[in-house]
């Protein structure tokens, strides 16, 4: 099992903690006035969801997660879960709606993934960072009223709200990115 020291902590990096698999979520490197330099970190569990906050010494040793990363299809909403299948195999594997959480209304059908598995169980899903969805339901923005940073809600078909610029209308294809869930641009007309 492989070990990290403190100064290789990133965002997403996955280490064991207390015998379960976390991911960085967000770090910061703290140096005092007094005492002893350490890393700040908020990180998420892979198995429950839950996100604690940690403060690692510096030069403190980190135990690698056993995590294995595939890439999936999604294929459907079933209630509670969602279906990946795996395209070398076919192999179907089931995801609570609590561990994708938000990151499902981004999650276009028939879509690829990034399925992350901890001791042969699916704990996690990241999605590509951009995706191109048709907007399914806006309210119609004033003709000519472009030249303010005016937004108003967009849902995709995908399912998420999105804000976007007034000129965006139903039918219009939008680029959303979905670590932050902005609009980026529109991609496609009407």
């Amino acid at each position: 099992m492989a070990t990290y020291d403190t100064s290789a902590i990133r965002k997403g990096l996955k280490i064991m903690i207390d015998g379960a698999p976390f991911s960085v979520v967000e770090f910061q490197f703290v140096k005092p006035g007094k005492g002893a330099a350490f890393t700040r970190t908020k990180m998420k569990n892979l198995l429950t969801g839950s996100v604690i906050e940690r403060n690692l010494r510096t030069g403190e040793k980190l135990e690698s997660a056993d995590v294995e990363t595939k890439y999936m299809q999604y294929l459907y909403d079933e209630g509670e879960m969602c279906v990946f299948m795996d395209t070398t195999d076919y192999e179907q594997v089931q995801i609570t709606n609590d561990l994708i959480g938000d990151d499902k209304g981004f999650m276009p059908e028939n879509g690829v993934v990034e399925v992350l598995f901890f001791m042969g169980r699916a704990v996690g899903v990241t999605l590509p960072n951009f995706i191109e969805q048709p907007v399914i339901e806006t309210e119609s923005g004033a003709r000519g009223d472009t030249a303010t940073n005016v937004t108003k809600a967009a849902k995709i078909a995908s399912g998420a709200t999105v804000k976007v610029p007034l000129f965006v209308n139903l039918g219009d294809t939008i680029r959303v990115d979905t670590r932050t869930g902005e609009y980026l641009d529109r991609v496609g007309r009407a």
